[in-house]
């Protein structure tokens, strides 16, 4: 039969989310357990599963989209490779010093993370190039095999190396590669001048460490993906979402695994980014609630908002220029997201001190919250939602967990009330609210923090616990427009079907924007495109099917950052290079609310070329059928409590489906879902809360105060009014 399916699939830390989709727009989806022991499990087993109720195969598969979090596990657990650094003499400690910089000034207890290399395995040679990439000192090749020969004896698994001045000349990091993989060939091996031709050591440094550390662990954990899909007739190509939003085959994501160390957050904001598109959303704050943290990221014009650099194991997630130095730095292009410990899973807690506490911990997917009835001992804030009953308090994903909120509210009370002495709704009211303002902490580090005014945006939420928050946290924030699309649980891998496949380059090139040639910057680019295109070829597109996008990091002479700027494509010349200049000054106004006189020059550090390969049709169709919209779970009403002021009130329990009947005729939409829902129609008027809307995927609280409806494409919009009632 012909292969029709593409899948997308994401795994979280409680919940492994499978969605096939069709060429027709038929959507069939699932939800498992994570399995923490070997996450391809999961996926394998849930395609089985899939497979058994859907009627396909494996040859029905297209393409397997994945969105992984097994890189960034690594280095949060520190169980990446036993790794060795050769470089330059005099530049042994760089990963231990670091920038000098603290997350936390005044903490006097806080401890910077201990570095992915011990001293012991960091190796010099003496050697030296300048900035110009003229050699000063030449290497000694039997340097080269001493230092080898000792990181060798201590039973490395992988190495990295970075000199000084690489990225404007190779020459000494290519011959240690040379001498490495003559003695060692089967070491893995992380070069600066592949993975990061870029200025500034301690980035370059710690990006090849990272890159060399998760090596074995993404070869393996693909390795073991690839048997088990080709285990069960699926062998379609393997496509691997990037940090950046971009997809990458298997093959070059066990090459360069430092791509995919955010794999996971960036499918759902790719997914976010093509569904405003469509319904003309300009601005939106994406709001990504599962099990184990919650994610938000900055939507404008279109366009997603990327960052050159990020940190992985500091807390709060941002790309920030205000949170830096609490965890390992990488320095590749990645879609801006700011995270915090804060999911369904996380426990609540009481301090030492007597103040309620939610998160950073999590009870994962094993042993879970207490309703899962699988051996958890400590309350989480799905607990909390299960006694407030903004979830359901018997099941969740159309039956597949069973809940025994019996259990919930028994030991809540035992460990959190009474040591309160609060009721017990109240005490679930809490931490409720508590999980809520941790993550509004993730959306402000994106809006605000970056000049960016909140009100301005809708909340686009989805995830598991997205659209139980999500009106409450936008009533803080004075955000007045709620979306929450169709399969919101399930979104980060519907989002994987969007992405297309991409590589990005960069190259350090330092000159003045005013003075450069253009035939020399034209030079430049023309290489990195030519690299570019060659990869894309050999994952089959060319020609129209070649996108090239260019751009500049940039910043005033004698700063220390920089902003990136777009270049305009096709032939360079004067007039390019003042647009550049002008560029670079309005989005230095619009992050900092100044630029800087005509007389103050403008320095390109480095260039940047992104090379999209586009397909022969829309990744994704105008109509989508989704499998499961839950009829028959939905229905009735139940007591769900909305704080003090407003207490508990008897609440509808309604199917997405029921905002169509309950609102305004409108033209037909394109969003269809199964179960005799038909047509979905946009509605002026639709449904004032309180009401609850239940999917197979997610719950999505409408509280009073609020109004719901159903735009045209099966989204739930939800309508703050400016005074009212707050969750």
């Amino acid at each position: 039969m012909t292969a029709r399916f593409r899948v997308g699939v994401d795994i979280g830390g409680t919940f492994t989310d499978i969605v096939l989709l069709d060429d027709g727009g038929r959507i069939h989806t699932k939800k498992v357990s994570s399995s923490v022991d070997d996450y391809a499990r999961a996926i394998v087993d849930g395609l089985g599963e899939l497979f058994g109720e859907t009627g396909l195969s494996g040859g029905d598969l297209a393409e397997v989209l994945h969105g992984t979090t097994v890189a960034s596990n690594a280095i949060l657990e520190l169980k990446g490779a036993r790794t060795g650094l050769i470089t330059t003499a005099g530049f042994r400690d760089v990963l231990e010093i670091r920038r000098i910089r603290m997350p936390k000034l005044y903490d006097l207890s806080w401890e910077k993370p201990v570095t992915l290399v011990e001293r012991y395995l960091r190796v010099e040679v003496d050697e030296r190039v300048d900035a110009h990439g003229t050699i000063l000192k030449p290497l000694d090749p039997a340097a080269v095999e001493r230092a080898l020969d000792h990181l060798l004896a201590e039973k490395i698994e992988a190495l990295a190396v970075c000199l000084i001045h690489s990225y404007a000349n190779p020459a000494h990091e290519q011959l240690i590669a040379e001498i490495v993989r003559k003695k060692a060939p089967d070491l893995t091996l992380s070069v600066s001048a592949d993975v990061l031709p870029e200025i500034r050591e301690y980035e370059r440094t710690s990006t090849t460490v990272i890159n060399a550390y998760v090596m074995p662990i993404v070869r393996r954990y693909l390795g073991t993906l690839r048997a088990g899909l080709d285990g069960v007739g699926a062998k379609a190509p393997l496509m691997i979402m990037q940090s950046n939003g971009g997809l990458m085959t298997d093959e070059a994501a066990a090459v360069k695994p430092v791509h995919v160390i955010e794999s996971g957050p960036a499918a759902g904001v790719v997914g976010a980014q093509a569904l405003a598109r469509k319904i003309g959303l300009g601005k939106i704050v994406t709001f990504d609630m599962g099990g184990t943290t919650a994610k938000a990221s900055l939507v404008e014009d279109g366009e997603v908002s990327r960052a050159t650099e990020y940190q992985v194991g500091g807390g709060i997630m941002a790309g920030s220029r205000l949170l830096t130095g609490a965890g390992y730095l990488l320095r590749v292009p990645a879609i801006d997201l700011a995270e915090v410990g804060a999911g369904g899973g996380s426990l609540v807690w009481i301090d030492p001190g007597g103040g309620l506490q939610v998160g950073p911990q999590s009870a994962g997917a094993f042993p879970g919250p207490l309703c899962y009835d699988l051996g958890g001992t400590e309350p989480t804030v799905t607990d909390a939602n299960v006694i407030l009953g903004f979830v359901n308090p018997r099941e969740l994903a159309g039956g597949a967990v069973k809940l025994n909120a019996a259990r919930a509210h028994e030991i809540f009370e035992a460990t959190i009330a009474r040591r309160l002495g609060l009721p017990l709704a109240e005490a679930a009211y809490g931490a409720h609210v508590i999980a809520a303002s941790n993550m509004m902490r993730a959306i402000r580090a994106v809006s605000s923090e970056r000049g960016r005014d909140p009100r301005e945006y809708a909340l686009f939420a989805f995830g598991g616990n997205g659209p139980v928050f999500a009106a409450g946290m936008a009533r803080q924030l004075e955000m007045r427009r709620i979306v929450v699309p169709p399969a919101p649980g399930l979104f980060s891998s519907f989002g994987l079907l969007f992405a297309d496949v991409e590589h990005h380059y960069v190259r350090t090139w330092r000159r003045r924007a005013r003075t450069v040639e253009p035939s020399a910057l034209g030079e430049v680019f023309a290489r990195m495109e030519a690299e570019a295109r060659g990869q894309l070829a050999a994952e089959g597109f060319i020609g129209a099917a070649v996108r090239i996008r260019r751009s500049a990091d940039c910043r005033y002479e004698g700063q220390s950052f920089e902003l990136t700027v777009p270049v305009a494509g096709g032939a360079l010349d004067a007039g390019t290079l003042a647009e550049l200049d002008e560029a670079f000054g309005r989005e230095h106004e619009r992050t900092y609310g100044h630029r800087a006189g005509p007389e103050e020059p403008v320095e390109i550090v480095s260039l940047r070329v992104v090379g999209q390969g586009i397909p022969d049709r829309p990744r994704v169709p105008d109509v989508l059928r989704v499998d499961r919209s839950g009829p028959g779970r939905a229905g009735g009403a139940r007591r769900v409590y909305f704080g003090p002021d407003l207490g508990w009130r008897e609440t509808p329990i309604i199917d997405r489906g029921d905002l169509v009947s309950r609102s305004a005729p409108g033209s037909p939409g394109r969003f269809r879902a199964s179960g005799g829902v038909g047509d979905h129609v946009g509605a002026p008027h639709g449904m004032e809360g309180p009401c609850i809307v239940e999917e197979y995927d997610a719950t999505c609280v409408v509280p009073p105060g609020a109004r719901a409806t159903l735009d045209a494409h099966g989204n739930i919009v939800i309508e703050l009014a400016p005074e009212g009632a707050v969750i």
